[in-house]
């Protein structure tokens, strides 16, 4: 087989006769078991060159360093984490989420991708066979061209090729090929878990606002309310105008913080809507009823940091990227190596496409090429170099994405815990500042008191109550954040052979699934 690169000569070793052989063909077959004999004795005796992959060894800490006495030391239970938080329609938005998004049907299509890829690298292994045929109807004339005679000649033949792969080079691509395919299945796993994330954050911020649009909605009413009142007492002569504009004044302002809430809301629910592959709307009288915030369970197991390696997609992605990468040098090395390919035809012709096989003539021929690489300028060379410095930079990436991981756990670790200690300090100060607003207007209907003090400690509750919800909205994010860091994501089924989209008349759209 030629392979055409740059700087390389083909020196023909041994080019057998070519010999005519009677009906039957008995020295073809005699030399193609030959050829069988040489491409085994040659795959016996080959070997592949280049680094042979190994894991790398880590050094990992025992145990993470933000955990507290409560946080329970088994393997973290990581398997549809999100059915923790008792929300059904989260539940199902997350179906919804992995069966449209976008970012996974592209995912799968680059299995789909790494599959093909993998299985025509594979096809360098093998043989490759070629077959041939013509039919040539020719007419020739006498010299003095009153005769003319008409023939007919049919050909069919076989050519055969495979290179013995002395230096493994293409066992190389065939390896890397693999890791690649290992490396797209991680892929899709990391989209999922980002996705289950993304649609359970987006959810929970989501509920956040509707409970603080209701609260500022309330409390609007009541400071609308107050402020009716004092006008009224103002009326009476039993108050200044100066209370009169600064209860108005709060009851705006508090007025003022809705539009900013319900921008904040409406993004989130358009986020939603295209997480699940839907346009920016699709999902907003769905999620228009509001629903409560939803509370996990502070204590979440989290095992060692040693699980993180075997469960966090993007640190195996990596990982498999790396071994690729150690591939593809034996790959770049093989390439510097001489190449022998052994290669056979047969050919038969015969007046009559019925003789082909019988009454016809039979040529054949079968020998190794040998290819050298002697002068190409350092270009084989170099790369080599190029896919050991590629090795390196996936190397590094793959010591990174372990730290990241190790980073996220620690941070969602004492997030989770420090914001639930801020909730139960948030839960006192609501308490408090709601006994000092109602002593506040107990006392300055009895004249105790100033119209500021009211408005302060009203002021106060409002602000205590809805920094709670958003703490408790801050939880819930590092609840998630923590599964996610940990490794959760989708273990249920997901179809990566059928494709995303399919071709029609009027241009291609997006597959709809498998016909029942």
């Amino acid at each position: 087989m030629r392979k055409g690169s740059t700087g390389r000569l083909l020196l023909p070793v041994h080019q057998a006769p070519i010999e005519k052989e009677e009906p039957g063909g008995r020295r073809f077959w005699a030399a193609a078991r030959q050829f069988g004999a040489i491409s085994c004795f040659a795959l016996l005796a080959a070997c592949a060159v280049g680094p042979d992959y190994q894991t790398p060894g880590l050094d990992l800490p025992a145990k993470w360093s933000n955990t507290t006495r409560q946080t329970p030391p088994a393997a973290p239970q990581l398997a549809d984490w999100w059915l923790k938080l008792g929300d059904p329609d989260l539940d199902l938005l997350i179906e919804e989420a992995v069966k449209g998004n976008l970012d996974v049907r592209t995912a799968k299509a680059k299995i789909r991708e790494a599959r093909a890829t993998y299985r025509q690298t594979g096809a360098t292994l093998y043989p490759a066979v070629d077959g041939s045929g013509q039919a040539i109807r020719s007419k020739s004339a006498s010299s003095g061209g009153s005769s003319s005679s008409v023939s007919n000649l049919f050909q069919a033949g076989l050519d055969a090729s495979w290179e013995l792969d002395l230096f493994g080079g293409n066992r190389r691509s065939v390896e890397a090929a693999r890791y690649g395919l290992d490396a797209a299945d991680e892929e899709l796993r990391a989209s999922l878990l980002t996705l289950i994330g993304d649609v359970a954050d987006n959810y929970v911020q989501a509920r956040g606002y509707q409970a603080r649009i209701a609260l500022a909605q309330s409390t609007a009413r009541s400071q609308r309310e107050t402020a009716r009142l004092t006008k009224t007492k103002y009326d009476a002569g039993a108050t200044s105008a100066v209370d009169v504009a600064n209860a108005e004044g709060q009851a705006s302002s508090t007025e003022a913080n809705i539009p900013t809430l319900r921008t904040a809301y409406a993004e989130a629910v358009h986020r939603l809507s295209v997480l699940t592959g839907r346009e920016p709307a699709a999902l907003t009288k769905r999620l228009e009823k509001s629903r409560r915030i939803p509370k996990p369970a502070i204590r979440t197991a989290v095992g060692v940091p040693a699980h993180v390696l075997l469960a966090r997609p993007d640190v195996r992605l990596a990982e498999r990227q790396l071994a690729q990468a150690t591939a593809k040098i034996g790959e770049a090395q093989a390439a510097r190596y001489p190449a022998v390919s052994l290669t056979g035809s047969i050919a038969t012709s015969a007046v009559k496409p019925g003789d082909l096989a019988k009454n016809s003539s039979i040529s054949w021929s079968f020998g190794p090429t040998l290819s050298v690489p002697i002068f190409n300028a350092g270009e084989l060379a170099a790369a080599v170099d190029v896919s050991k410095a590629q090795r390196d930079q996936y190397f590094l990436a793959y010591k990174a994405a372990v730290l990241g991981a190790l980073e996220d756990v620690e941070n969602a670790l004492v997030g989770l815990s420090q914001e639930g200690r801020r909730v139960k300090s948030l839960d006192a100060s609501v308490a408090a500042y709601k006994k000092a607003s109602d002593f506040s207007n107990s006392l300055y209907r009895s004249g105790e008191v100033s119209f500021l003090d009211v408005l302060d400690a009203e002021r106060s509750l409002y602000s205590a109550e809805d920094s709670r919800i958003q703490s408790r909205v801050q939880v819930v994010s590092y609840y998630i954040a923590l599964n996610k860091a940990l490794g959760g994501g989708w273990d249920g089924e997901v179809d990566s052979s059928t494709p995303e989209v399919a071709d029609q008349n009027d241009g291609p759209r997006l597959a709809l699934g498998k016909k029942k």
